[in-house]
């Protein structure tokens, strides 16, 4: 499973590419609002530091402003790939985007026939959003392992990217589900990396070399 950083922040992505565990990232608008620099900045900064897939999110709501901002966003880097939303005029960009070449991510996916219906649009990516589910007291991985079997069933080549996840656990169920990729907060990330046995193991193990260096001495 690949896993994206889900941030704009620059000092995020500079680190989690320092551990080597980031294969692409994702953003969107609320994430770009947090930072303080344009736009087009940020993703040519992140297309520096990550050799892989970042997503950058139209904002227009019509099928030709989409592809109008689409164009224009994949001039940025061959790396960029264009965020649309699960609508009847996302549907058409993305048509329209896959004939030019450009690689997209649909977003805000909630249900499997969304994601079934990006697929033969010609999506890249399908961004299935677990935690909000999740929020609203439904199983939000039942989902990606129903758009999985969909996939599976009719071998289409979209990869999933599992989106709006909250904790570990919603990592551990993906890569148990094989899902393609997991987009994740960097807290998430770190929290992936932290065990409490871990932590007193690492202190125990100091304690008595020390013990070690007394009788050296």
């Amino acid at each position: 499973m690949k896993f994206f950083l889900d941030t704009a922040n620059i000092e995020y992505i500079r680190e989690a590419a320092s551990l080597g565990l980031i294969e692409g990232v994702t953003t969107n608008p609320s994430l770009i609002s947090k930072e303080d620099k344009p736009f087009k900045d940020i993703i040519q900064e992140i297309c520096k530091i990550v050799n892989g897939p970042i997503s950058a999110e139209v904002t227009a709501s019509d099928s030709k402003g989409m592809i109008e901002e689409a164009l224009k966003l994949s001039e940025i880097h061959e790396n960029v790939v264009i965020k649309v939303p699960i609508t009847k005029d996302g549907l058409k960009a993305v048509k329209e985007l896959s004939t030019k070449g450009v690689k997209t991510n649909v977003t805000l996916i909630f249900s499997a026939t969304q994601a079934l219906l990006a697929a033969k649009a010609g999506a890249s990516y399908v961004s299935p959003f677990v935690g909000r589910l999740d929020d609203i007291s439904t199983e939000g991985m039942n989902l990606v392992a129903e758009i999985q079997q969909i996939y599976r069933n009719y071998l289409f080549e979209t990869e999933v990217i599992i989106a709006s996840i909250r904790n570990p656990v919603h990592v551990l169920q993906s890569a148990l589900m094989g899902a393609d990729i997991a987009t994740v907060p960097y807290d998430v990330l770190m929290k992936l990396i932290d065990h409490p046995l871990t932590n007193i193991g690492i202190e125990n193990f100091l304690r008595d070399w020390k013990k070690v260096e007394n009788k050296e001495i």
